[in-house]
């Protein structure tokens, strides 16, 4: 496969800048990879096109205030996104200076906040912040909210609530997983309510998700690392749909890579680590049937990930189908539900 097969012209106007007034108001293209014409709907229709005894799963990933802005203490002005957090005062992180820091260089924020650079491993910089025992809290106090790159205005109070799921648990992400931003509580209640299954894993959407695919053979692009955490309790759930015929469905592109990494041997296994899954379309999935998520950016690897799930003709003509339509694009834009094509 080459990287420009999986390029398209998008009208800037239909990148979202903002989310809807609701959340589960957005809508839903239902897409069949079996081929059949995609169907519009409304998000919260999503109870009806599931079954009792269907299992979701959810990333269960907590968006952290990842963005900083300071200085080198030589003067010259930065920004840091956080990839990581690794300890209590270490983290992996992005630095977007004039010119980049040197190994144990100072960084300076707010209330004269330190962080030294330990080292360099490629795009990203491995940081100690000084005197901190909990990264996390520091974030909460002096970061800010890691909008995508599409997203061209600086955040807002609004976003520290609506670029989060409302079942958010685990801080880490700096990014969000964005097809959970769909559901509302009632949502959720009411697939409850109609019998349907619900499960968490966790995956800590890296930073790494927006940086672009630099080489065209695709056999030649390897991917950032994420940790992810499939519990026991998801595996149980989902081997007992499973049994009982009933469809698995990952909420999220983050779900689905979490849940196949975890089932690369042929049978789902609860265990926590590292992923870095690649697929693209002539992956063979072993655990998910359905797929919800957004659309997606061209020539990324999660646009990749939904051409190897639903087909690459069947995912095209989606993409033309919901352009013409004015679906709203990307992280508080519209949602997909895909059926898989084997199916």
């Amino acid at each position: 496969m080459r990287l420009d097969d999986f390029d398209f012209e998008l009208p800037p106007e239909l990148i979202a800048q903002s989310p809807v007034a609701e959340r589960s108001h957005s809508r839903l293209l239902c897409v069949d990879g079996a081929g059949g014409a995609p169907a519009d709907r409304r998000f919260r229709d999503v109870v009806d096109l599931v079954s009792p005894g269907d299992v979701m799963v959810f990333n269960d990933t907590r968006v952290i205030k990842a963005r900083l802005a300071g200085r080198k203490k030589t003067g010259g002005k930065i920004e840091v996104l956080i990839e990581r957090v690794l300890t209590g005062d270490h983290a992996f992180a992005q630095v977007s200076a004039s010119h980049p820091p040197r190994e144990g260089s100072a960084l300076v924020f707010a209330d004269g906040v330190e962080a030294t650079v330990v080292e360099r491993r490629g795009e990203f910089f491995k940081l100690r912040f000084e005197n901190c025992a909990d990264l996390f809290a520091l974030l909460e106090r002096y970061g800010s909210v890691p909008l995508p790159p599409y997203i061209v205005r600086p955040a807002s109070p609004a976003d520290e609530s609506r670029y989060q799921t409302v079942y958010a648990r685990a801080p880490g992400a700096v990014a969000a997983p964005t097809a959970g931003l769909h559901f509302d509580e009632p949502l959720l209640a009411a697939l409850r309510g109609r019998g349907v299954g619900v499960a968490c894993v966790t995956l800590h959407v890296g930073a790494g998700t927006f940086q672009p695919v630099r080489v065209q053979d695709l056999a030649e692009h390897e991917m950032h690392a994420e940790w992810f955490d499939v519990p026991q309790s998801t595996v149980e759930t989902i081997e007992q749909a499973r049994a009982s015929g009933r469809n698995v469905i990952a909420v999220g592109t983050t779900s689905l890579r979490a849940l196949e990494t975890a089932g690369a041997a042929g049978r789902l296994q609860a265990g926590y680590g590292e992923t870095k899954l690649f697929i693209v379309p002539g992956y063979r999935f072993r655990i998910v049937d359905r797929l919800l998520t957004n659309f997606h950016l061209p020539k990324s690897t999660l646009l990749m990930l939904v051409c190897a799930f639903a087909g690459m003709q069947t995912i095209k003509r989606a993409y033309r189908h919901a352009i013409e339509r004015g679906y709203r694009f990307f992280s508080y834009g519209d949602a997909m539900l895909i059926e898989r094509q084997e199916r």
